[in-house]
């Protein structure tokens, strides 16, 4: 298990390297630059501060100096945000996208296995299509769309929650969370249904049927064990997009998570809060996968990392 960790680690190197410098190159091939909108500045000013940036080197020159700054943790100052570092911004958002992802996620993998195996233990019956219409519905309809139906009924409707805004109470985030959860509640359920059905017809849940054993527990400890090894391999990248935060929600609600500030930072050409939020969200995505290739182990005995 640790060689096989190392391993991995050590494989996770190149693919770093490569996000970087794809997204390091891409971002400065794009037309546009962070101080484009100062149209009231001279051309000496704007010399001045492409000097202050380093921006007036050559790319490859550019491209050593962040990815040693990288290397020691450092990202950079931020060319809007003039009195905050990258580190600071990413860290300040951070908590607000993990504590409303972690609940959307314990939601969504919540209902949506259990409305997955309850689909495939009542194979072509009526709770099975109502599910798998739900499931197809909330793949369908895109979250900019749900959002703002949301604010509608229940912000401005009803009155029951605030339309926006984020004070750390709950009510600001019950909207948020429900339209982060309803598109992974449809696609988990329908994983789990489909992996589900399989489980159940395969030779050791039969055999476990045929002595006796009752449905609840052939489900819960033969069944529902290898049922669960495709989504949790979805499990690994959807939880890093969601704690990483989702830039239409966090727009939508107006709440101060990291995918706020990569939309604004897209919008305003700030070369190192996008670079800073695309290596975290690498880096999220890696460990995610880890843990969930790690988890099949436990899950299923026949997995073995030697």
């Amino acid at each position: 298990m640790l060689r096989y960790l190392l391993r991995r680690l050590l494989v996770s190197i190149p693919t770093l390297f490569a996000i970087i410098a794809i997204s390091f190159f891409m971002i400065r091939v794009a037309p546009g630059g962070p101080f484009d909108a100062n149209r009231k500045a001279t051309p000496e000013v704007m010399a001045n501060l492409n000097k202050a940036y380093h921006l007036d080197e050559p790319l490859p020159e550019q491209f050593g100096r962040y990815l040693w700054g990288v290397l020691h943790l450092d990202f950079g100052p931020s060319f809007k945000y003039r009195d905050y570092t990258v580190s600071e911004l990413i860290f300040r958002g951070f908590p607000i996208s993990l504590e409303i992802g972690l609940w959307a996620m314990l939601i969504s993998s919540t209902i949506g296995i259990f409305l997955g195996t309850l689909a495939a233990l009542k194979q072509n019956s009526a709770w099975d299509y109502t599910v798998m219409t739900v499931g197809m519905t909330g793949i369908a309809i895109p979250t900019f769309v749900t959002a703002p139906i949301y604010q509608l009924i229940f912000g401005l409707a009803l009155g029951w929650l605030p339309v926006a805004g984020w004070d750390g109470g709950w009510q600001h985030k019950v909207l948020p969370v429900l339209a982060l959860s309803i598109p992974n509640i449809a696609a988990i359920s329908r994983l789990t249904r489909g992996s589900m059905i399989e489980s159940l017809r395969s030779n050791h849940v039969r055999t476990a049927r045929a002595k006796g054993l009752g449905i609840r527990r052939t489900v819960t400890r033969h069944a529902l064990l290898g049922g669960l090894l495709p989504t949790l391999a979805y499990l690994g990248p959807a939880t890093a997009g969601i704690v990483t935060g989702s830039v239409v929600i966090e727009r939508a609600f107006a709440i101060p998570g990291i995918g706020r500030y990569f939309v604004e930072a897209a919008s305003n050409r700030d070369y190192t809060l996008v670079m800073g939020t695309v290596i975290f969200y690498g880096v999220l995505i890696i460990i995610a996968n880890l843990i969930v290739d790690l988890m099949y182990s436990l899950v299923d005995p026949k997995v073995r990392y030697e």
